[in-house]
């Protein structure tokens, strides 16, 4: 993880109670709890912006750290400024606190300190945002015909285009996509190891699927270099995508597009939720398509069948305007009511993932 541009090595390697060393046990403990590598390095990276702070002041150990400490470091976030001369924001200010109330609480249960100095650390309140951009129907369409269709790359990103904005997958599940997870027969697509480690199925489109047996078909052969290779999207290389040159790829026909809106992969999920719901799509089903297992303003826990994802996604999505009017009600209740603004909060909570760096907004 130090191999990371702007990541070095803070204290005294030496000192078995000291930072590095400390915080070094801490991602192997992680690691052994199965914890996914974004996590790790989200708590590496915001553990040692506090690492540095305290060098810089002559604290090494951990267990010098107190809790008028923490609240010194607090303030410190709230007023620092970056290059660009703008703050950090409240939401990256809380990501790094709550970084340091899980590496203190591994320290206590660990006893390499007496007490958890970060255990009554309030949190800044994080403000609720609107989405910055959401596109509309059109528009979708018009950055769906900016491919070459002519060059086989054009192809390609047509098919991830269409993915994206069929099942609202998020960016590292269209890089893990496999060439076996897509069901062309059942219409669904399968989604291993997403955010949490969790599988789940969710309904893909007919004309998503079009383009994607069109790529399988004339562009994916010409592209795979070694024939066992099992990512379904290559690059020009024959190389699996990076999350970054995906978000590159996304974000060049957005601006292609010149529709005055911003953004990448986050995007056509947040436009696909939006649409479905504006199309009089059950709440509950695009939880479960999205992956949302749990809405944080709401604890509420669904299990949907996929049939029934199936059969709403094709009702409600915008890409198959051929639909009814009506949709069938679900008979089963939540244990208490979802709305579309704890959907489209949870979404903008998550759209930070998408950034092409892992601390782009908030880097130092």
């Amino acid at each position: 993880m130090n191999n990371r541009p702007g990541m070095r090595f803070v204290g005294n390697l030496s000192d078995p109670q000291g930072f590095e060393l400390l915080l070094q046990r801490w991602l192997e403990w992680l690691g052994v709890q199965n914890y996914s590598d974004k996590s790790a390095q989200n708590y590496d990276v915001y553990t040692r912006y506090f690492m540095r702070w305290c060098d810089e002041r002559g604290i090494t150990q951990p267990r010098e750290v107190t809790r008028p400490v923490l609240e010194r470091y607090q303030r410190y976030l709230y007023h620092y400024r970056k290059e660009t001369g703008e703050p950090l924001s409240f939401r990256g200010q809380r990501a790094r606190l709550a970084a340091l109330r899980q590496f203190f609480k591994w320290l206590t249960k660990q006893n390499y300190v007496l007490y958890n100095p970060a255990a009554d650390i309030e949190l800044p309140r994080v403000e609720k945002r609107l989405p910055r951009h959401v596109l509309t129907v059109s528009e979708v369409e018009k950055i769906m015909l900016l491919p070459d269709l002519s060059d086989g790359l054009g192809i390609r990103d047509r098919a991830m285009l269409e993915v994206l904005y069929s099942t609202g997958i998020r960016r590292m599940e269209v890089v893990n996509l496999q060439l076996y997870d897509v069901d062309k027969e059942r219409g669904t697509l399968m989604v291993r190891l997403g955010k949490g480690k969790k599988d789940r199925m969710v309904p893909i489109g007919e004309r998503a699927l079009a383009w994607v047996e069109k790529y399988l078909v004339e562009v994916r052969p010409l592209l795979a270099i070694n024939p066992h290779e099992p990512q379904l999207f290559l690059t020009n290389l024959g190389e699996p995508f990076t999350p970054a040159r995906l978000t590159q790829i996304v974000r060049r026909y957005v601006l292609r597009a010149e529709i005055g809106k911003t953004g990448s992969c986050h995007l056509f999920r947040h436009t696909m939720a939006t649409l479905m719901l504006e199309n009089g799509c059950d709440i509950r089903f695009i939880q479960a398509i999205l992956g949302h297992v749990e809405l944080s303003t709401t604890q509420v826990y669904t299990q949907v069948g996929i049939r029934k994802l199936k059969e709403i996604h094709t009702l409600t999505h915008p890409a198959r305007l051929e639909r009814t009017t009506r949709q069938d009600e679900a008979t089963d209740t939540p244990t208490r009511e979802i709305t579309a603004d704890d959907l489209l909060d949870a979404l903008d909570a998550e759209s930070e993932d998408e950034q092409d760096e892992l601390l782009d907004a908030d880097d130092e």
